[in-house]
């Protein structure tokens, strides 16, 4: 009977831990399927609350996001503050709420609702820096750098509203670690994006990861790139790719060959799937200092908006984009509510997007079942073409990236066989009569097998 006992328990134990390992898998698998949309709450609406991104969020869950990642939401420093609210990357307080947002309870509750609608929720958290005025200077000056020269903390790499912290301070690092499970905690968030990641030592993340999962499992996203930082692979899920957006630019403005593109893509695919990349047109900082992107891009801006919820990976989205912002920049340090005029023209076009990207397994991220193949085309010095492939689902994207106008264009590659539906005019292709598809300047077609 003990054997008999002993026996049952030890299988009950196994259920037990399968079943936990099961939950956990289960609750970070969305990160593969999902799009970020970037929520800057002071300029997403007249009253820059939380209570009015919550009015927002079934207009938001109908255009097909997933995930909301809320700018931070800490109090702002007003010693050195810029303009006349402050930039919200410098913190006054990593454990309190930005009263021009609203309250706690507010943000519990835009959380809350959010959970109830399927959306995940992640904040920014800007670990590298505080404001001059962060509490901390008051309880624990040794928790920052110093600059010798004026005997007083160490601006962060010129930026004259915010102070670097002291990352061989381990007390620094437990209590920077028990603020972000205090969010984790509170108001129940589903992860981090992390502010200039790379500019935190990758012990620190390392370090942080696990402790702060000890509450929930947790999806990371890292503004850096992993090209340049590979180390940080080992702590986030996903990546930054400032290259790509960097070298699009260029190649848009500068009319650059369409192989130095194809280069780039080739190393970003050679990191493989233990991470992702986040692909983007624009966000804060790019829409207010470098232009939105239509400024970057012209008529390029929607077909790399094409390519960033198709290619492997997660798309990002910035709040006004599916407006679309065209050439209004938004201010950083001031009022600028975005100008919302309900129409919204571009809201149908990310709807398709982001429902194809969340139901097709061919298109999931960070996947090795989900295959990714550049085509050969008969236009290679203009058309970027390319396959995703998971079992027999499978999704085929065409992108003119020149400005010919009624460019003609055949798939030569093999692998491309059957027939395909265009998600955006609904018409049926078949690749097995090897058509000839005319595409205007700038054009993308997305088909669906």
């Amino acid at each position: 009977m003990k054997k008999l006992f002993l026996s049952a328990m030890l299988g009950l134990s196994l259920i037990s831990c399968s079943a936990l390992q099961n939950q956990k898998t289960m609750t970070t698998d969305w990160k593969h399927t999902t799009n970020i949309y970037e929520v800057n709450v002071r300029q997403f609406s007249k009253e820059g609350t939380f209570k009015a991104v919550e009015k927002e969020l079934p207009r938001l869950k109908k255009m097909g996001v997933e995930t909301l990642w809320f700018m931070p939401i800490t109090p702002i420093a007003q010693k050195n503050k810029k303009g006349t609210l402050g930039s919200q990357y410098a913190a006054q307080d990593y454990t309190s709420i930005n009263p021009e947002f609203g309250t706690l309870e507010d943000f519990k509750s835009v959380v809350n609702e959010a959970h109830k609608m399927g959306f995940k929720v992640i904040i920014d958290w800007v670990a590298n820096h505080t404001g001059w005025d962060h509490v901390w200077t008051k309880t624990h000056p040794d928790f920052y750098l110093m600059d010798p020269k004026t005997n007083d903390f160490q601006i962060a790499s010129g930026m004259d509203d915010i102070i670097e912290l002291n990352y061989q301070n381990p007390k620094m690092r437990e209590a920077m670690i028990e603020a972000m499970k205090y969010w984790v905690r509170e108001t129940d968030i589903d992860g981090f994006r992390c502010d200039l990641a790379s500019w935190v030592e990758v012990d620190f993340w390392q370090q942080a990861k696990p402790e702060v999962e000890t509450i929930k499992p947790l999806f990371w996203l890292g503004e850096y790139d992993e090209l340049d930082n590979p180390d940080y692979a080992t702590v986030f899920d996903a990546s930054y790719s400032w290259k790509w957006m960097h070298l699009t630019k260029e190649f848009y403005q500068k009319k650059l060959p369409l192989t130095d593109l194809t280069n780039l893509l080739a190393q970003y695919s050679a990191i493989g799937n233990k991470s992702m990349r986040a692909w983007f047109t624009t966000n804060h900082d790019e829409n207010t200092w470098n232009g939105t992107e239509y400024e970057k891009y012209g008529e390029m801006a929607k077909t790399l908006a094409v390519f960033s919820a198709t290619w492997n990976g997660v798309p990002l989205m910035y709040n006004g984009q599916e407006l679309p912002l065209l050439n209004k920049r938004l201010e950083f340090f001031e009022k600028d509510p975005i100008p919302w005029n309900g129409e919204n023209k571009l809201e149908n076009f990310y709807k398709k997007l982001f429902e194809l990207k969340s139901k097709n397994p061919a298109l999931r991220g960070g996947d090795d079942q989900a295959t990714t193949q550049i085509l050969k085309t008969s236009a290679p010095d203009q058309v970027l073409a390319y396959l995703r492939k998971n079992g027999n689902d499978e999704v085929l994207v065409i992108l003119n990236l020149s400005d010919a106008q009624h460019l003609k264009v055949q798939i030569l590659d093999e692998t491309v066989k059957g027939k395909f539906k265009s998600i955006f005019s609904g018409l049926t292709t078949d690749f097995d009569t090897k058509p000839t598809i005319e595409m205007y300047k700038w054009e993308h077609i997305v088909f669906e097998k």
